[in-house]
């Protein structure tokens, strides 16, 4: 069973308003409600046992509070990415040098041009990583990530995206072979061995939970996930993201937990 430890994560700036999003129907995300959120966010983190390190915001880079991107963290080493998105590449050059006060120069590996790959489309079930090649996520990006994975003893797999974002937009894992999935993800059969609980399309967003040390936050408004997550007996807490859901982010989106 994994233990999360360290948990990374980044205030959000005042250029949180002109992030990426897919949703302009949904306006543009508060800032003083969202740095509230954030906030919240990180006392949540702070009640299942992980110790949490708060990075400054970067104007710069409207979306980089999202730190899942621009790394993944496994328990073996860290791979820096090479995000997908044009505006957000650069953030990956920031994140690097908190990512090695934990993790020595052999534990530090990279994703090279051509490839790209997002931390969002990175899914860790033991030592299987699942990897959505989606519109950030690249074939490249995807066989150096396996590549590096194989390196330490761990392994990886391809999960095409058809219709999301990023792969935890749609599918989560709460350890214990529980997934929470919908939309696409319900009848992909690379999850059919996990004892799969169905997320209805009307709370497609609060499939994105996250588990950190037996307990699971979730996103505020979303009861049937909710009740499916409590009914499966986890301690959860509730988090409100939907200023980030507006630059479309979500809970595993705002930190790298490890």
């Amino acid at each position: 069973m994994t233990k999360f430890t360290n948990v990374i994560v980044r205030k959000p700036g005042k250029s949180l308003c002109n992030g990426i999003t897919s949703a302009p129907e949904l306006g543009q995300p508060i800032y003083e409600r969202a740095v509230e959120e954030h906030d919240d966010y990180i006392a949540a983190l702070k009640q299942c046992g992980v110790e949490v390190t708060e990075l400054p915001a970067l104007e710069e880079y409207p979306d980089s509070c999202f730190v899942e991107d621009p790394a993944v963290i496994t328990r073996c080493g860290a791979i820096i990415t090479n995000p997908g998105a044009d505006s957000r590449n650069g953030e990956k050059d920031e994140i690097e040098p908190t990512i090695r006060q934990f993790f020595d120069d052999e534990h530090v590996k990279h994703i090279v041009a051509p490839g790209t790959l997002d931390g969002g489309d990175v899914m860790m079930v033991g030592d299987h990583f699942y990897v959505g090649r989606s519109a950030r996520t690249n074939e490249e990006g995807i066989r150096q990530f396996i590549e590096i994975l194989e390196g330490w003893g761990l392994e990886g797999s391809e999960v095409p995206l058809e219709e999301v974002l990023h792969l935890k937009t749609g599918v989560n894992y709460l350890e214990d072979g529980n997934m929470l999935v919908s939309g696409e993800f319900i009848e992909k059969p690379d999850f059919a061995q996990y004892n799969k609980v169905i997320v209805p399309e009307d709370e497609a967003y609060g499939a994105n939970c996250i588990w950190v040390n037996d307990t699971v936050i979730v996103p505020e408004g979303y009861p049937t996930v909710l009740k499916a997550v409590q009914d499966l007996g986890y301690k959860t807490l509730v988090v409100d993201t939907s200023e980030y859901r507006k630059v479309d982010g979500g809970l595993s989106c705002l930190s790298l937990r490890f």
